[in-house]
């Protein structure tokens, strides 16, 4: 008999597995809290954009080469330290860093702000040098950095010989490590020039030209070195190469309409010398309007034109240049001097010395006001404070010491005291070398004996009251 296996008319179902259950319930208790978290902010949802965007170094060094491109070399400063900031070890961004810094304080006026700025300069090149001890480049720019702040307007005789000495040392050391460094043989040019190794200084340019001829630097320091031959004409033409190159950088301008300035001063020829003059004003105008476009608030170029017309004997104009750059900086003490040896000129004595006291002594936000000639629409008064004597102030000095001695009628105006005092300042200075400047001195102290020995022997007794004397200063700014 067979017999047949009973087939299950039902598939028969999985028993439960108990670690199973336990996953799908954490899962899901996780999910809840997950989803929890998020909508009450304790977890942040994937691919939201951060809060701020970190950059790469490369991205703030590509901004700072636009910026100093376009002209904007504060704001390229600004880019360089924050691209230092990301990636400090990277010589190459200190140096470019340092190579902007020494080219932007062309742009200033004021001593103490060129020298702490040039500073700045140097600590970033040296920072350079630090992070990358072989890197020819960092060198290079550190003997660029040296050299400019060898500047005898803000050092001593034996200190600029010091960093021209370091300078070249640099110079020499980057020329070392890459014979082919095109920089590295224009800036070791421009430092021999300063070193008055002329010759010397030429050559190397006319290497730096061969090798690349294509670097704003290389066309700027030949320049310099044709203007340190009196080549001022072919100096303007290699300004005007860097120009093309780099065509937002007002400082080249400002060197070009210096040198049709001189050229101008140098002419014999009165038709030549006005065609050098305006032709100096173009340039110096091209630099204002591009500071325009860019919202730049420079005052250089506007003093740069207001000596072009004092030079021009055209005082008047002059005097309204140097009140627009006291618009854009009315705290600085060197507009005031520049304006108060153009009234001088101009022979507005009175307010002269209302602006020299600016300049040297400082006065207050009022008296700004009357040394600027009067506050306008556009004028902000300020308080100012006074120029320590230097190599670049003594000028104000001279002039100052000797309108004070000119117009003083004691007893009733005694300016004789302050001139007396500011006479003294200049004789105990290293600057009372020059000639002109002792001759300016021996008569304000003339001036001042004659008036005191009249004041003793009392004029109102009977005796005349002599003559103003017009003391005109002989040295030149």
């Amino acid at each position: 008999m067979n017999v047949y296996q009973r087939r299950t008319i039902f598939r028969r179902r999985n028993e439960s597995n108990i670690y199973r259950m336990f996953f799908w319930v954490v899962l899901i208790l996780g999910g809840v809290w997950l989803i929890r978290a998020v909508q009450t902010g304790e977890v942040k949802p994937l691919f939201l954009p951060t809060p701020t965007p970190t950059r790469f170094a490369l991205s703030y060094a590509l901004e700072g080469n636009a910026q100093f491109t376009a002209g904007q070399l504060e704001a390229a400063i600004l880019a360089y330290q924050e691209a230092a900031r990301v990636d400090p070890g990277n010589a190459r961004i200190w140096a470019d860093l340092a190579r902007i810094q020494t080219y932007s304080s062309a742009m200033l006026v004021n001593d103490e702000a060129i020298r702490a700025r040039l500073n700045e300069a140097l600590t970033s090149a040296q920072q350079a040098v630090t992070v990358a001890a072989d890197d020819s480049y960092a060198h290079a720019v550190l003997a660029f950095a040296l050299d400019w702040s060898a500047n005898p307007a803000l050092v001593e005789d034996r200190e600029v010989q010091r960093l021209l000495t370091l300078a070249e040392g640099e110079a020499v050391r980057a020329l070392q490590l890459d014979n082919t460094n095109t920089l590295a043989l224009a800036f070791y040019a421009e430092i021999l020039v300063d070193q008055q190794k002329w010759t010397q200084g030429q050559q190397y340019i006319e290497q730096a030209l061969e090798r690349d001829s294509s670097l704003m630097d290389v066309h700027r320091v030949h320049a310099y070195v044709l203007e340190s031959l009196g080549e001022y004409a072919l100096a303007i033409d290699a300004y005007d190469r860097a120009i093309r190159i780099t065509p937002n950088l007002t400082f080249l301008y400002l060197r070009a309409g210096a040198n049709y300035r001189r050229l101008a001063f140098d002419s014999p020829n009165e038709d030549i010398q006005r065609q050098l003059y305006e032709k100096s004003l173009e340039y110096f105008a091209q630099t204002a309007r591009i500071n325009q476009q860019l919202g730049v608030k420079d005052p250089i170029p506007y003093l740069s034109i207001a000596k072009t017309y004092a030079q021009m004997v055209e005082f008047f104009i002059a005097i309204r240049n140097v009140q627009r750059t006291i618009e854009f900086q009315p705290e600085n003490p060197v507009f005031y001097g520049e304006l108060g040896v153009l009234y001088h000129k101009n022979r507005n004595y009175e307010t002269g010395i209302l602006a020299l006291k600016c300049a040297i002594r400082g006065c207050t936000a009022e008296e700004s006001c009357e040394g600027r000639g009067g506050c306008g629409p556009n004028d902000a008064p300020a308080a100012v404070a006074g120029l320590p004597l230097t190599a670049t102030t003594v000028y104000y000095y001279d002039v100052y010491a000797s309108e004070l001695a000119a117009l003083s009628k004691p007893p009733k105006i005694n300016y004789c005291p302050e001139a007396l005092d500011v006479a003294a300042e200049i004789e105990a200075s290293e600057f009372d070398n020059d000639p002109n400047i002792a001759a300016d001195i021996t008569v304000v102290r003339t001036i001042c004996t004659f008036e005191t020995e009249i004041t003793s022997t009392g004029t109102e007794a009977g005796g005349s009251e002599p003559a103003l004397v017009d003391v005109t200063p002989t040295a030149s700014p």
